[in-house]
This record gives structure tokens, C-alpha cells and sequence, in this order.
């Protein structure tokens, strides 16, 4: 859909009308309407729709039926309830944005052993991800739109560091989808050597990155039913494996450990990429059908699969064979199936990570394109960014996203790992700091989910993963902090310059005017 721009002084009388509904439905209990014809800016029919704001705290996956404030009656094409995403095919996409599998997390022995590779993920669950969902849950269902935390960024700290976190969390996407094209590979070279380096594994990314890029621009739907699929065929040889290896299994293995040869920085990195990314599907929420009742759902239950999916595999990896840690790498547990169960189930894990790959490819190529088409919606970026191919899909986003994985898909895993986590804790800082202050600012605001605990609860909720932010920031080196703070200074600058761009009129800008205002006197944060 094309945004249409809107004339400062309709912007003007559809806040004042908004103020004036908000104020009416904050002080009764039933939802209100109201209309208001203006013939001298050719706006008629606007109705706002917001619910009664409910104080007491509701559990995750409970709903109170509160509706987005819409500015238009008319609904948009991307209001089509058919094309949008039901809760199954959302958890696969948020399991995918996240996990995808066990494949990546050998990392974890090899950096500090089987104990403590378990440990961090049972604990590192409740230290980030569960924070990280709840917070996303909140205010995805606050701000149901494709701007996910730009636009909560937006509503607290204004415009210009909406901005900001939208840079860095779309490159630290971009980085974090450049991995796997190199995981594929990295499990498939050991069947097809000539994909270990050269011309053939450089074709083998091209060839992979198209055929991927090609499935998001056919429907974000598809791409929903495809995570489920590849989700299942993700997961089922692991199963075989853990029955195959319930004889082999020795309990004693799982609490080997050595603190004084643990690699921290290696061991911190591994387990926050494969626990974070939970907010990339609050850029989806457009997309959603009835958001407020099915993203909370959809990340209880995406928690809950992405931390068995870890557990599982690396119980039967380090209590069935015998501890090897330097061969404890990217693409060992197809080694470790070919010792439980030979050739044959070695195959089928190198084929369930090749598929993995795939369907964490186009889950998080999904969410950075969808993210711009949301910024472009909310005039932060040209407005051909907004435009919709046939299918209904960004496409402009789409081959911006992939051009930026090709272009970083020689990076090594380690330093791939290292840059977009480094990029991220700076994008979560500003998320945490918008999740308090609009809890502050703005303690009655409309918020279909809602975690309990008021304001306090919230700070105190956002404590422990601000902590581990700081310890994975100090553990970076030299090189990843060089690269990334110059990525940040790049944002800082880019933002005036686009700005600067919009005062020219060199590209056109616009808002979509079927969005609410979320400036400081918008009606969606009075």
C-alpha cells in the first residue's frame, strides 16, 4: 500500500479529536465513538476506536479486546484478514527469528564445557528471553504496526532516535541473516567438500540468497506455512536421535566443568544470539491477524519450544558421546549423529539444518523488509520503501535486505556473531529505556497485554538483561567494537541526511494516514 501524505492541519484536528475520544474512553468502561465532519480539509467519516483501559494485570496470552486507534473507517488493503498470519505459522516465525534449531549452539561447549553450556540454557532463558517476549508482548500489542520498536522508540524518545534504533537493529538484522548462507554451508561441506571455500561455495551463497529472497517476495503467508513445515523437519531428527540414544546416555557427562579454561567472550556471544530476537516479529504486527490476542499467545509458546529445542539436542550430545570440546563447532551434531546412529541420521541432520537455515533466512529477511516498509509508513524513510509488490510483500525492503547479506556473508561466524550482538544490546538499551518511559509518562495509555507489577515491576523486569547487555559489550574486542561504533556513528549522521533529503524534496515522503499520530500530543500515548 501507498501511504498518502497528509496536510499539517488535518494532522492538527485528527489529534485534537483523538485527545478528545481518549479522554472519554479512559473515563467510562465501554468502548465509544465518535465523528467528526470537517469539509474544509475534505476529511469525512473519521472515527477513533480505543478501549477501556483495564488497571489490573493480565497474564500472558490474556486478552481485553482492546482495538488500535485507526484514523480511518475505511480499511486498508493490508486489512485483508486472509492474507494475514494465524498463531501457528507465528510461532514458527518467531521460533525461527530466534532459534531455529540447536545448530549454532556447539559453540557453548566448546567455550565452557557441558555444564555450563546447559546451565546457561536453562538460566539465560530467564535472564533475557522471557524479559525480552513479556516486553514485546506489551508493547507489540500497544503499537500493532510494521514499525515494532521503531515506532516505541518513536512514542518515547521522539523521531530522531526512532530512527536510530530502526539503523541499528535493520543492520544488525542484516548481519544476523548473513549467517546463514555460512551455517549451510558449514554443515554441507562435510558431504560436498568443494563448498568449503572458492568459487563453488561463493555461487552456492548467490544461488541460496536468490531462491530465499525470491520465497519472501511471494507472500509473508507462505512464509508462515513454510516455517511450520521446516520447523517440524527442523526438530524430528532429534527426536530419533534422543531415542536412539537413551542406552548411551551417562548423566555424569553433563557435569563436566572447567572455570579456569572457559572462553567468556566466545561462550556470552553464542548464548545471546541464539536468546535474542525476540522483538524482530513486532515488525510483523501489521501483518497479524487480531495481534492483540495472538502475539502474546504466540511468544509464550515460542519461549517454551525455542528453550526445548536447546536442551534436548545438547543433552544427547554431551551424555551420549564422550567430551571432545575442540571438536565441539558449528556443524558437530551432525558428527555426533553419525557416532549414535551412522550415515543415514548424519544425512538427515545436515538436511534439517540446511532447512533450518532456510527458514531462519526468510523469517528474519521478513521482518527487516517489513520493518522499512513500517518506517517508510511513518515518513522515516522515501516512500518507495512503502510500496507493495502484487503479493502484498516490501519489495524495495526485500532487495535492500539481501543486498546487505550478500555483502557480509565472507565474514567469519565468530565476527558475524559479534558485530550484529554488539549492534543489538544498543538497540535494546533504547527499547528499555522506551518500554519504562512511556509506563511512566503514560501509566494509563491503552495496553491490550499488560505485565504485571506496575512501574516498579517494569524497571525491575528490565535490570537483569541491562546487566547482560553491559557484560557482552565488555567482553567485545577491539575490532567489534570499532566496527560497530562506527556502524552507530554512521545512523547518527544518516538520519539528518534524510531529513535534509525530505526538505528537498529530492524523494518523497509521507505518513500514512492510516496510522495514528505518535508525537508527543498523539492519542495513542494521552
Amino acid at each position: 500500500m501507498v501511504p498518502t501524505t497528509t496536510s499539517s492541519e488535518s494532522l492538527q484536528n485528527s489529534a485534537t479529536s483523538s485527545l478528545a475520544d481518549m479522554k472519554t474512553c479512559l473515563n467510562g468502561a465501554a468502548v465509544q465513538k465518535s465523528q467528526q465532519q470537517n469539509s474544509q480539509n475534505g476529511i469525512n467519516n473519521q472515527k477513533l476506536r480505543v478501549s477501556a483501559h483495564r488497571e489490573s494485570a493480565i497474564q500472558m496470552g490474556e486478552y481485553n479486546d482492546a482495538e488500535y486507534i485507526g484514523i480511518n473507517e475505511v480499511p486498508s488493503p493490508r486489512a485483508n484478514n486472509s492474507k494475514k498470519l494465524s498463531i501457528l505459522p507465528l510461532i514458527f516465525l518467531i521460533f525461527y527469528e530466534v532459534s531455529g534449531g540447536p545448530f549454532g549452539v556447539e559453540d557453548t561447549v566448546h567455550a565452557a564445557g557441558p555444564l555450563f553450556a546447559l546451565l546457561g540454557f536453562l538460566v539465560f532463558p530467564l535472564i533475557w528471553s522471557v524479559p525480552e517476549a513479556l516486553i514485546t508482548a506489551e508493547m507489540g500489542t500497544m503499537f500493532p504496526e510494521n514499525g515494532g520498536y521503531v515506532v516505541w522508540v518513536s512514542s518515547a524518545l521522539g523521531p530522531y532516535w526512532g530512527f536510530q534504533q530502526g539503523w541499528m537493529k535493520w543492520l544488525s538484522g542484516v548481519i544476523d541473516n548473513a549467517l546463514y548462507p555460512v551455517m549451510f554451508l558449514d554443515y554441507l561441506k562435510s558431504a560436498i567438500p568443494a563448498l568449503g571455500g572458492g568459487l563453488p561455495r561463493i555461487i552456492a551463497v548467490l544461488a541460496l540468497t536468490v531462491v530465499l529472497t525470491y520465497m519472501n517476495y511471494r507472500g509473508l503467508t507462505i512464509v508462515g506455512w513454510v516455517a511450520v513445515s521446516l520447523g517440524i523437519l527442523s526438530i524430528l531428527p532429534f527426536v530419533v536421535m534422543g531415542l536412539i540414544s537413551i542406552p548411551k546416555i551417562r548423566p555424569a557427562r553433563w557435569l563436566v566443568a572447567d572455570v579456569h579454561s572457559i572462553d567468556w567472550n566466545l561462550y556470552l556471544n553464542t548464548l545471546f544470539w541464539n536468546l535474542n530476537y525476540w522483538d524482530s516479529i513486532s515488525t510483523l504486527a501489521g501483518e497479524v491477524r487480531n495481534p492483540k490476542k495472538t502475539l502474546p499467545k504466540a511468544l509464550f509458546y515460542a519461549v517454551i519450544l525455542v528453550v526445548l529445542s536447546y536442551l534436548f539436542p545438547l543433552m544427547i550430545g554431551t551424555g551420549a558421546v564422550p567430551l571432545e570440546r575442540d571438536l565441539w563447532t558449528d556443524g558437530y551434531f551432525s558428527d555426533i549423529a553419525k557416532m549414535l546412529g551412522g550415515v543415514w541420521l548424519r544425512c538427515w541432520v545436515q538436511g534439517a539444518a540446511a532447512v533450518s537455515n532456510m527458514g531462519m533466512f526468510v523469517a528474519e529477511m521478513s521482518s527487516d523488509s517489513f520493518q522499512l516498509l513500517g518506517m517508510a509508513e511513518r515518513g522515516m524513510l522515501p516512500e518507495f520503501f512503502a510500496k507493495r509488490s502484487r503479493h502484498g510483500t516490501p519489495l524495495i525492503g526485500i532487495l535492500f535486505s539481501a543486498s546487505g547479506v550478500i555483502l557480509l556473508s565472507w565474514l567469519s561466524f565468530q565476527e558475524i556473531v559479534a558485530a550484529e550482538n554488539f549492534l543489538y544490546c544498543f538497540g535494546m538499551i533504547l527499547e528499555f529505556i522506551a518500554f519504562v518511559w512511556l509506563r511512566v509518562k503514560y501509566p494509563n495509555a491503552p495496553r491490550p497485554f499488560k505485565i504485571p507489577g506496575g512501574t516498579i515491576g517494569a524497571v525491575l523486569l528490565c535490570i537483569p538483561p541491562a546487566i547482560l547487555i553491559g557484560v557482552v559489550l565488555a567482553f567485545s574486542t577491539i575490532k567489534v567494537m570499532i566496527v560497530s561504533l562506527a556502524a552507530v556513528a554512521i545512523g547518527l549522521l544518516l538520519q539528518p541526511g534524510i531529513k535534509l533529503i525530505e526538505r528537498k524534496r529530492w524523494l518523497k515522503f509521507s505518513t500514512s494516514s492510516d496510522l495514528p499520530d505518535i508525537t508527543s500530543h498523539g492519542p495513542l500515548v494521552q
